[in-house]
């Protein structure tokens, strides 16, 4: 029996994985599944609030922080081209910047640079140091402004670092808007460009932009709504417009699941970088588990071993999903929206994503 709504015969098992998220309190969220029954596509939720239809599963999002592995593949592609590298001071290649000359690529790459984040810090004790906007009213006000990535580092750098650099883990939205002026340094041209050049085309990413001034999500894409306090009154707005300068390098992208799945695919099954620096990119180090651009978690000998990952969340209304086993043959991509309900991801999120992750990678699966 095939399901209309999918691209493959029925799989209850994600289907009902994918409903959970929805469940949840999400408005939607759009999945595709690449194994070895082959290709798999879902939707469950609304496209659009006040509407019944659901998300289309081959609609663009703005993709967020899974834009950090192709900027780190691009930066290592550049170190296997002896052109960086990975363990040279920053600042020799960046001078006008000032940056410390503790600081190399690698601590760029595996977020241990100890860089203040321009997006905000959130520290153990409770208190934020606040960045740029990017919660709230304050986001929603300012959420088409178009940003420099020079003015981004140049604001993180006028914050007090977290700690010396190589010390400690802080993931750092600054440690990757740096990794794109570097490409720009080193490639001489700019960074979206570039990735066009290195990633995009050769992949035939189609639907993907990683850089510029877009405001317009291109269609068919799903609603995204961002839930904000506004003078003691809580409002709900449509936030599928925003600006992706935001976050250059490190949360600036649209895509789609196809897209994210066949990068991490490449990626992983050795096409984009030679097996010892995969290997390097990687290895995961810190409380995180995260290499150079990806985390590395595993799932237990049940849940499938290892899986690497890396998540992505724009500032209000969207988030990504991209796994792959080791080998890039087993993948998940999924694009989420949330809604008007009051949800705490912190508390909804987890358990829905664990689930799914599970379901897709658990050892012994049958195949086609």
């Amino acid at each position: 029996m095939t399901n209309p709504n999918t691209s493959r015969p029925d799989r209850p098992e994600l289907q009902k994985a994918v409903q959970a998220f929805v469940d949840a309190g999400f408005a939607g969220l759009h999945l595709r599944v690449n194994d070895e029954q082959g290709e798999w596509t879902g939707s469950a939720g609304v496209s659009k609030l006040g509407e019944t239809a659901k998300p289309p599963t081959d609609g663009r999002f703005w993709a967020g922080s899974s834009v950090k592995p192709f900027t780190a593949t691009a930066v290592v592609q550049l170190v296997g081209e002896g052109r960086l590298g990975l363990d040279a001071p920053v600042a020799g290649h960046l001078p006008e910047l000032g940056l410390d000359d503790r600081i190399t690529v690698r601590m760029l790459l595996d977020h241990t640079s100890g860089l203040f984040s321009y997006t905000g810090e959130y520290y153990p004790d409770g208190t934020i140091a606040e960045g740029i906007p990017a919660t709230g009213k304050a986001w929603m006000d300012s959420r088409l402004h178009t940003y420099r990535p020079q003015e981004l580092v140049r604001l993180a750098l006028s914050k007090p670092a977290r700690f010396e650099p190589g010390a400690d883990f802080g993931y750092s939205n600054t440690n990757y808007t740096l990794a794109a002026l570097l490409i720009e340094r080193i490639a001489g041209r700019p960074y979206g460009d570039e990735m066009r050049e290195r990633i995009l085309r050769p992949l035939g990413l189609h639907d993907t932009v990683l850089a510029g001034e877009t405001t317009e999500l291109p269609e068919p894409h799903a609603h995204g709504y961002c839930r904000y306090e506004d003078a003691g009154e809580w409002k709900v707005a449509d936030v599928s417009r925003q600006n992706i300068s935001m976050m250059p390098g490190a949360g600036g992208m649209i895509s789609t699941t196809r897209d994210l799945h066949t990068f991490f695919s490449a990626l992983n099954g050795g096409k984009l970088l030679p097996a010892p620096l995969l290997a390097e990119m990687r290895t995961p180090h810190g409380p995180l588990g995260y290499g150079l651009g990806l985390f590395a978690q595993d799932l237990g000998p049940d849940g499938g071993g290892t899986v690497y990952h890396h998540n992505g969340g724009a500032p209000g209304g969207y988030g990504a999903l991209m796994y792959s086993s080791p080998d890039g043959s087993r993948t998940l991509t999924a694009g989420l929206t949330t809604g008007d309900a009051d949800v705490d991801p912190a508390q909804a999120f987890p358990a829905a994503l664990d689930a799914l992750v599970k379901e897709v990678f658990r050892a012994g699966r049958p195949a086609a």
